[in-house]
């Protein structure tokens, strides 16, 4: 993640949108081991909450068995502190997978963004928020209207646009969204733009026509930019928990998924799905959505994640 991205509030917004996460049985991860440190004890209540909180049997069988390993090797983990500290080396290390490079500056053309998730997981608004981070960036934006499925869908995306100044391209209503793809691309292209950020309908993981379609949508994308400036952001909503995970097998196995942008974190109490979307999928938190307003996002950092999921209050 280049630096320029970030800004210097992120890791605030961050922390105040896991408070609703922290206040979960999560959230109790932190005074665990405060007292007694790492026995087989405090590690079968460690189980108990991360199977509570959406992590899965698999993700959480791993850092137990890891943080067990560590008990063993490492000195002084009878000290709280000191297994607080392993368990979140062990956290940070599942998470902190390299992302790539979100930043425009070595593309000739248009950086394009392709955005996929579920009905409802913040597509259109993902994007508005993308883009005015772009802008303030310094960078232009264009926008594809590429939901020619659900109704008003487009008229949602010029709204943005007008508030945010910046051209969506648009199709009638059940058009080939490949042809939007290609379409805001050439657009974006002609007119100098830095950055297009494609929407697309969203789509039922288990539906595999739509798949295709998605598919389809990648192909034309990739036939018109060079592979390191196209991107493919999953959306996720961090209420659905676990669901999450399946959205992220299921669109990560039709097309490469570049990262995922967790939205609406600060109404969550299920921030503790990103662990085992990255760890099964390997795909990086990019972002994450932390509140309604435009300017409500943060790049993500695992580390920060970590010591702000583990806090104590």
């Amino acid at each position: 993640m280049v630096i320029r991205f970030l800004k210097r509030d992120d890791n605030d917004n961050l922390d105040k949108a896991l408070s609703k996460t922290r206040l979960s049985v999560l959230g109790q991860i932190g005074n665990l081991f405060k007292s007694s440190g790492i026995n087989e004890e405090s590690l079968n209540d460690l189980e108990d909450i991360l199977v509570a909180s959406d992590l899965g049997l698999q993700t959480t069988e791993q850092i137990i068995t890891l943080l067990r390993e560590r008990g063993r090797t490492t000195t002084n983990t009878g000290s709280g502190d000191r297994s607080v500290s392993l368990l979140k080396e062990i956290l940070t290390n599942i998470l902190d997978i390299k992302s790539p490079n979100w930043d425009p500056i070595s593309c000739d053309g248009p950086f394009v963004i392709l955005m996929v998730g579920v009905n409802g997981a913040g597509k259109t608004t993902t994007i508005a928020k993308l883009s005015k981070r772009y802008i303030e960036m310094g960078k232009t934006v264009i926008a594809g209207a590429g939901d020619t499925f659900r109704a008003g869908a487009s008229e949602q995306l010029k709204a943005w646009g007008k508030t945010l100044s910046i051209d969506v391209i648009s199709h009638q209503q059940g058009a080939d969204p490949g042809a939007v793809a290609f379409d805001t691309i050439a657009a974006a292209r002609s007119r100098k733009v830095d950055v297009a950020i494609i929407d697309t309908a969203g789509r039922l993981q288990g539906k595999s026509n739509l798949m295709e379609e998605l598919k389809k949508i990648y192909t034309v994308s990739a036939k018109s930019v060079d592979d390191s400036c196209l991107r493919v952001l999953l959306t996720i909503d961090a209420t659905t928990g676990q669901n999450g995970l399946s959205q992220a097998r299921s669109f990560g196995g039709a097309i490469p998924c570049d990262g995922v942008f967790l939205s609406k974190l600060d109404g969550s109490a299920k921030g503790g799905i990103v662990l085992p979307i990255v760890k099964d999928m390997r795909i990086p938190i990019a972002f994450v959505g932390t509140g309604e307003q435009l300017g409500d996002m943060a790049v993500f950092d695992a580390k920060s994640f970590v010591d702000s999921l583990m806090s104590v209050r």
